[in-house]
Formats: structure tokens, C-alpha cells, sequence
């Protein structure tokens, strides 16, 4: 290649590096990227509580309310999730969105078919969009521990 000279490694490297920088600068901040579409096998069924006696306590000890923003997390999940941890709900079918607090354990019966992950309040399950219908009482949720 007569009339070309070769470009020094340093000089293509240093080329590069700026050219990494120009595009990373086109791209979106983390925090407004698009999230990743959840997969099925992210997605759970929340169930909830229906009547409870009066004076009834959740397994951490409080008051049972069944219009609050908590619920008992399935006791076949490993690991655990303490008392006080605070889920994200997103009902699948339309969209809303919940977090929730966890204050109790169900004892809930699963299948691969069915695999139940939260029994929430009336109050949490209803404002997510859940028929109190004992016949509908299940809707597909994912979930996002916050901590």
C-alpha cells in the first residue's frame, strides 16, 4: 500500500477508546433503560387472604389488617424472605404496580402448574386489579424485592 503509513497502536488504541466513549454518550442512563421483558418462569400466581376471624395476628406477631399493603410470602420459597421486606408487585394482565410488606408465611399448596408466590390482603389484591371471587382468586404477578 504505497502512500499510506501504518497508524502507531497507540494511536489506534487512544482512536478506539474515543470512540467507546462517543457512543456509550449516545446511550440511555441505567436508571431510564427499558427493562429486560420479565419470562413466564419470573411470573407467580399472588392469591389473597379472604375473611379472617377478628383479633387475628400474622406470624410476625401484628394485627392482621386486610386492607394494608402486606403479605405472606409462600413457605416453599428458598431462600426465605424476612419479616419487614418490601416486594414490588406487578399484576401481568394489566399492569399495576404495588409494593407490598412482608409480615407473614402461608402455608400455601404449589404445583409447577401453579406456582404461588404471595397471599396478599383483600385491600392489596383488589387495588391490583384482583376479583375478590373466590372463583378468580389468583392473578400472574412478577415480583421485585426492593429490601
Amino acid at each position: 500500500m504505497a502512500g499510506h503509513s501504518p497508524i502507531p497502536h497507540t494511536a489506534l488504541r487512544r482512536s478506539l477508546v474515543v470512540a467507546a466513549l462517543a457512543l456509550s454518550a449516545c446511550l440511555p442512563p441505567a436508571s431510564t433503560a427499558l427493562a429486560a421483558p420479565q419470562k413466564a418462569a419470573d411470573q407467580c400466581w399472588a392469591t389473597h387472604y379472604g375473611p379472617q376471624p377478628p383479633g387475628a395476628l400474622t406470624a410476625d406477631g401484628e394485627l392482621f389488617d386486610n386492607n394494608a399493603d402486606t403479605a405472606a410470602t409462600s413457605l416453599s420459597r428458598q431462600p426465605q424472605l424476612p419479616f419487614g421486606t418490601r416486594v414490588q408487585v406487578t399484576n401481568v394482565a394489566n399492569g399495576r404496580s404495588l409494593t407490598v410488606r412482608i409480615n407473614d408465611r402461608g402455608t400455601f399448596v404449589q404445583t409447577p402448574q401453579e406456582p404461588k408466590c404471595l397471599d396478599l390482603t383483600d385491600g392489596a389484591f383488589a387495588r391490583l386489579g384482583g376479583s375478590l371471587d373466590p372463583d378468580a382468586g389468583h392473578i400472574v404477578v412478577t415480583q421485585q424485592v426492593l429490601g
